[in-house]
């Protein structure tokens, strides 16, 4: 029955969007109401028990932040959806019912195409809370696109996890992403010391693979190279 109020309202949603198309002369009142509606759309479809829903809420996700019409009602939502199962648990019988991590990763993705302070945001709280390797790759891939960094909490909660992951669950598919990070960062970096130590880890540990050891090692000569150069202009 849930579903099928769902299915209503995501079709009257869509029926807004084309009115609004045709016609060039819609009032500000019909435009608020057509938001108004998908955030309605958005809402109930992310906050279903359904993860086929959730994944329906994702997709009208994106489609807003491609055409960057993300409100500040569907952030809400996304913020929900990345947090699925960690930041916002629903249990059963004493278990966790809502654990989906693909609707992190999409989110964390969906994140990083909306591109701003809010959605770093709710990325670098996502890395601190989250232990699965898939989301936590879109994550960081995410924030290295953002490239918000505002006093290097971004790079500090990276360089934390980093520490983390090394130690109980090493993976080479995240260190590339958390070294490709580091590197969109590093120009919005003001100390650059715990990015270094992070990356001087990760091209030293021999249980990583070797193009990811190598890629560190790349970055990080990068950006002591700059230092110096900064340092020699002085």
């Amino acid at each position: 029955m849930k579903l099928k109020k769902i299915a209503t309202l995501l079709a009257a949603a869509s029926l807004l969007s084309l009115a609004a198309f045709a016609d060039e002369e819609e009032s500000t009142v019909e435009g608020e109401y057509m938001s108004s509606m998908e955030d309605v759309v958005v809402q109930e479809l992310s906050n279903s028990d359904d993860l086929e829903n959730k994944l329906m809420a994702l997709q009208f996700l994106e489609e807003a932040a491609n055409n960057g019409k993300v409100s500040p009602d569907m952030m809400v939502s996304l913020d929900h959806l990345a947090g699925e199962g960690t930041v916002t648990q629903s249990r059963t019988k004493g278990r966790v019912s809502n654990n989906f991590p693909e609707v992190r990763r999409e989110a964390c993705r969906i994140l990083g195409k909306v591109g701003t302070p809010e959605a770093a945001k709710s990325l670098n709280k996502i890395v601190k809370a989250d232990n699965e390797p898939m989301v936590l790759s879109a994550a960081i891939n995410s924030l290295g696109e953002i490239g918000f960094n505002d006093n290097d909490e971004t790079t500090n909660t990276i360089a934390f996890y980093s520490d983390r992951f090394e130690t109980l669950n090493p993976t080479s598919s995240l260190a590339l992403e958390i070294v490709n990070a580091y590197e969109k960062l590093a120009k919005n970096t003001k100390d650059k010391k715990p990015m270094l130590s992070s990356l001087q880890r990760i091209a030293v540990d021999y249980r990583l693979a070797k193009p990811v050891r190598n890629r560190a090692k790349e970055v990080l000569n990068n950006l002591r190279s700059e230092e110096n150069s900064k340092k020699n202009e002085r």
